[in-house]
């Protein structure tokens, strides 16, 4: 996807010539008595940019915050100072940095990223140079080029991420679902036009911080905003009405037991996940489908198929196991193989805590559904625990037996399995 090129004369948009052109200096004068100036990952007052930390840092801040991004940069930064460094990681030690910070596929994304930059370097013995060749890296879109572009390369680069569509959608009163192709190319063309050509990189750091600091979601501080005087939702007082985005539909919720295993020494079973999917590459326990109810759901709403008692241990898996669409979908090839060998052992995991499970399963929020986990833990002899290792290392499975501590502390795990062992 390439960056849309604003073709439209000054007519075409909602304010005046003289709004449009004094509009970055407007915000560049607050910028340097009011910005942020001490993120490690500033190129603004370099005169040597580094586009390898800006490119590590705005892969990492896509729909994280700065104060949650801060000791995760600081620590790939420790330990892969340099792309080369990120590349020739093996990729279990990326995720272990990576894990607890969500969305992982940037991490993935991430690490094979390094490895295309390192051909580029090789090839042309520098980064690449253009805003076609950073889209050409993975997980880089038109918003990130531009950004490294104009931050990182000192070049001129216009971004449109969450904040700037923010900022200037109040500022034009534009109305229409951001969502859409029809908006987004508004949006450039507007981004675009009030982007400084001299120094687009210190213009990128403003427009990032009034959308982080003042133009804020739901509390915009506009008395202190430098572009209240002509900001078009500012004038009809309905600042919070934009961005414009349709109305999403209520995530449905899925239900799932995360069974510990534990070998006779309290080693627990953890598996790696495949590198598609969610917590892809990371390590998890395995996990047991239960149910997707659509919509809004609580954690009581388990229903009957999660009603267990302390001489009764529930077991799901026959159940689930008997809709072969479902089971393919819902559990992975390692969990097929535990749980078929569960089955065949009449082992049945019992829940932790009745109160737990009836009450308050933990709940953990992914993009596209909200999932309730259910811990719920079966104890092997060293016989049975030899036959599920035997049996999921014949499938080239990477498992693991660590206890709690030693799994926190050595492999990568989402943070829902942090919760568990919380």
């Amino acid at each position: 996807m390439t960056q849309l090129t604003a073709n439209s004369s000054d007519t075409d948009f909602s304010h005046s010539p003289t709004s449009l052109n004094s509009f970055a200096p407007r915000l560049l004068d607050w910028f340097a008595e009011n910005g942020r100036h001490d993120l490690p990952w500033q190129q603004h007052q370099t005169d040597t940019p580094n586009p390898y930390i800006v490119w590590l840092s705005e892969v990492m801040l896509q729909q994280t915050q700065v104060t949650t991004v801060l000791p995760y940069f600081a620590r790939f930064m420790a330990s892969f100072p340099t792309v080369q460094d990120l590349a020739a990681a093996d990729w279990d030690t990326v995720a272990e940095h990576w894990a607890g910070l969500g969305y992982y596929a940037r991490a993935r994304n991430l690490h094979k990223g390094a490895k295309q930059l390192v051909e580029v370097i090789d090839e042309t013995d520098d980064f690449p140079q253009t805003l076609a060749g950073w889209e050409a890296i993975s997980g880089v879109g038109p918003s990130t080029a531009g950004a490294i572009m104009a931050m990182g390369l000192h070049h001129y680069g216009v971004i449109c991420d969450g904040n700037v569509k923010r900022v200037i959608t109040r500022w034009a009163a534009i109305d229409g679902d951001i969502t859409k192709s029809a908006t987004t190319k508004e949006l450039w063309a507007l981004a675009e036009r009030l982007t400084s050509t001299k120094n687009s990189g210190l213009f990128a750091q403003a427009m990032m911080d009034m959308g982080a600091t003042l133009c804020t979601r739901s509390k915009p501080a506009c008395l202190l905003c430098p572009l209240k005087e002509d900001c078009l939702a500012h004038a009809q007082g309905r600042e919070t009405d934009y961005p414009v985005k349709a109305k999403k539909q209520p995530k449905p919720s899925k239900f799932s037991n995360a069974l510990l295993i534990k070998d006779a020494s309290g080693g627990i079973l953890w598996l790696q996940r495949p590198d598609n999917g969610i917590w892809g590459g990371l390590w998890s326990l395995p996990l047991q489908f239960v149910k997707k109810v659509e919509g809004k759901a609580s954690g009581k709403n388990v229903a009957s198929k999660t009603e267990a008692t302390d001489d009764k241990p529930l077991d799901v898996s026959s159940d689930v196991r008997s809709n072969e669409k479902v089971y393919e979908a819902e559990f992975t090839t390692a969990e097929q193989i535990i749980n078929e060998w569960l089955i065949k052992n009449k082992l049945v995991a019992a829940p932790i805590s009745k109160a737990l499970l009836d009450e308050a399963p933990i709940k953990h929020s992914l993009t596209h559904f909200h999932w309730y986990l259910t811990p719920q833990a079966v104890t092997l002899n060293t016989k049975q625990t030899a036959e599920i290792t035997k049996a999921l290392q014949a499938a080239d499975i990477n498992i693991n037996w660590l206890n709690a501590n030693d799994a926190q502390a050595t492999l990568g795990l989402p943070r829902a399995m942090v919760k568990i062992l919380e």
